[in-house]
């Protein structure tokens, strides 16, 4: 039995063959601690990270790649843009379709004296602008949001908040998870000062690979100190960037992985990747509506959301579905509350969650057509 690949909002598979001989290439002649030695392989390893810097510059707009922090994840990345930047006293606004990876920090912070408000979105997962305004303080410091949902796939309008905080003087931090790499970025004009992204999604690189693109005049306490293998004589953290927020030996074998995808992605065309799934997205939809017995969460227009789709059919455990789909049709899905209960509180699925099916830039129509059919025999039963 073939697989049908649907989980590409929890990890992208597969990934672009450049990723894996990119990986391999390293491995094999260089190797090396970049920027700890002087040799020429600990020198090609720290021209591997400047090379995958630059190409993520080119791909979010941002004019100097050394505002460009690597981490481990996106998890960290948000990790270090709330706890570097909110103190006791400040007041952060976000939104009800946020992940944990932004729930559980907000919450952690709350018990330090950060004011926390939480605009809710509609059952749709869409968010009034005018609902950022009016929740602005005179000790607001941030706002964050997602670009796009984990649960339904829903895009964030970022360019009009972004207006409305630059014009007020607020910070705008984002989560790119779901949108980077497949959806088009650019933070000079969504006007975003803090942009989270994961390496392993949509970008096509490998796990254990992100960043925080931050920009200048936002100063952030680092998450975690220690060498950089730059101004070792100093027992205090380098103030340059992107040292300041990148201690410890990096994941470089990863790094250049992910330096591969982004330029597979960048060589293939955003637009191209996002049409694509966008065209998945829409067959799904439409296919979808049409099976008595399923409900689709989130818009119609696949133009206003990411390939991430939740459903339920009625009267079937979600898990009982997905193990079904897994089992006998060889189709993956994630099925739950996946890491985003807010979200599931707002369309209403919480606790028993959704099945959530999110093609990527590798599957084909005859995949969406065959999870299709597979859906329908389970929902006649």
């Amino acid at each position: 039995m073939s697989l049908i690949y649907l989980d590409n909002a929890a990890t992208s598979w597969p990934k672009p063959p450049e990723v894996v001989q990119a990986m391999r290439e390293f491995m094999e002649k260089a190797g090396a601690n970049p920027g700890r030695s002087g040799h020429r392989m600990s020198i090609a390893a720290g021209r591997i990270l400047n090379d995958t810097r630059e190409e993520l510059a080119g791909l979010f707009g941002i004019k100097n790649p050394l505002r460009i922090s690597f981490t481990l994840n996106i998890t960290e990345a948000l990790n270090l843009a709330l706890y570097g930047l909110l103190k006791n006293g400040d007041h952060v606004i976000t939104g009800s379709m946020e992940h944990n990876s932004v729930a559980r920090p907000l919450r952690a912070l709350e018990n330090r004296g950060v004011e926390v408000t939480v605009v809710n979105c509609s059952p749709e997962g869409f968010l009034e602008p005018e609902q950022i305004k009016k929740a602005v303080k005179k000790n607001t410091r941030l706002v964050i949001l997602t670009h796009a949902s984990n649960i339904v796939g829903t895009i964030l309008p970022l360019n009009e908040v972004g207006k409305i905080t630059r014009e007020l003087g607020i910070f705008f931090a984002v989560d790119a998870a779901q949108t980077a790499g497949s959806y088009p970025i650019n933070v000079q004009e969504m006007q975003v000062d803090l942009l989270a992204f994961t390496g392993h999604k949509s970008l096509l690189g490998p796990q254990g690979t992100g960043g925080l693109y931050v920009a200048k005049g936002v100063e952030l306490t680092p998450l975690k100190f220690g060498g950089t293998g730059s101004r070792s004589e100093l027992d205090l953290q380098p103030d340059i960037l992107p040292d300041r927020y990148e201690s410890g030996t990096p994941n470089t074998v990863g790094l250049a992985g992910l330096g591969a995808a982004v330029k597979f992605i960048r060589n293939t065309g955003v637009e191209k990747i996002y049409e694509h799934e966008k065209t998945l997205t829409q067959r799904l939809l439409n296919s979808l509506s049409e099976i008595k017995k399923i409900r689709v969460y989130g818009p119609r227009e696949a133009s206003r959301r990411m390939p991430v789709i939740s459903i339920n059919i009625e009267g079937k455990d979600p898990s009982e579905v997905g193990l079904l789909l897994d089992e006998k049709y060889g189709i993956l899905t994630r099925v739950g509350l996946h890491c985003a209960p807010w979200a599931h509180r707002t369309i209403n699925t919480y606790p028993q969650g959704t099945i959530r099916l999110s093609p990527g830039f590798f599957n084909t129509l005859e995949d969406i057509d065959q999870t299709v059919r597979a859906l329908a025999e389970i929902a006649s039963v």
